[in-house]
């Protein structure tokens, strides 16, 4: 898929992880000389680290929060980035960045009800307020069309979403604006209201690669 001077491209799918919090798993890792799982270090690390030697190229991580893990969110989000910072190192580290769609792609499909509606034949409005806190969107769809089919469906809806639209509230989409503005980061460019990357509201927890990509010379935390 290409947009203007960029492309993408899907390198791996991997499970989502869990955060390593029992002290058991710490103690078996450090007691091994390991600072990461193996798992993590050759599905995550190794094919970061072959895309990025490529000119000009960045990686993301790109996973669901979904709401049973939203206590969690910090710890997965460490788990992902340990795996990019331990196999990259400095400074391609920074060129590889962990984001989250909250609480699944779903979600974002209420902020755009024309593009649910152009599908369905529904008469669905934007939802009032974010939809960022919108528990289980998939089942919401399922309840406004039974045949609801997340591949086939998804793939239709999303080909007809406004995503100026989706992320014109600066106070909604923190997390979805994140991933927007790291990638606008990483290709240079300026931060206007487009999406609302000038001013809007970012999600705390993934904004802090933005201020790394930003400062690529400042001293390691």
């Amino acid at each position: 898929m290409d947009s203007g001077n960029c492309s993408f491209t899907v390198i791996r799918k991997i499970n989502q992880r869990s955060p390593i919090c029992s002290p058991k798993q710490k103690i078996k890792m450090v007691g091994s000389g390991k600072t990461i799982p193996d798992r993590d270090a050759e599905e995550i690390g190794v094919p970061a680290r072959r895309f990025l030697n490529k000119a000009n190229s960045f990686v993301v991580i790109l996973d669901d929060l979904e709401k049973s893990r939203e206590d969690s969110f910090q710890g997965v989000f460490c788990r992902y980035r340990m795996a990019l910072d331990t196999m990259l190192g400095t400074p391609i580290r920074r060129r590889a960045a962990v984001h989250f769609l909250v609480f699944m792609i779903e979600a974002y499909y209420f902020a755009d009800s024309k593009a649910v509606n152009s599908i369905f034949k529904t008469n669905l409005n934007d939802f009032d307020g974010d939809v960022e806190i919108i528990s289980n969107p998939k089942s919401k769809l399922k309840n406004l069309a039974e045949n609801f089919d997340e591949i086939k469906h998804g793939q239709q809806i999303v080909e007809h979403l406004d995503l100026r639209h989706i992320l014109s509230n600066p106070e909604h989409c923190a997390s979805l604006r994140s991933l927007f503005k790291w990638c606008a980061t990483a290709i240079g460019s300026k931060m206007t209201d487009e999406f609302q990357l000038a001013e809007g509201k970012c999600c705390p927890i993934t904004a802090v690669q933005i201020e790394d990509l930003r400062h690529p010379d400042s001293p390691e935390k």
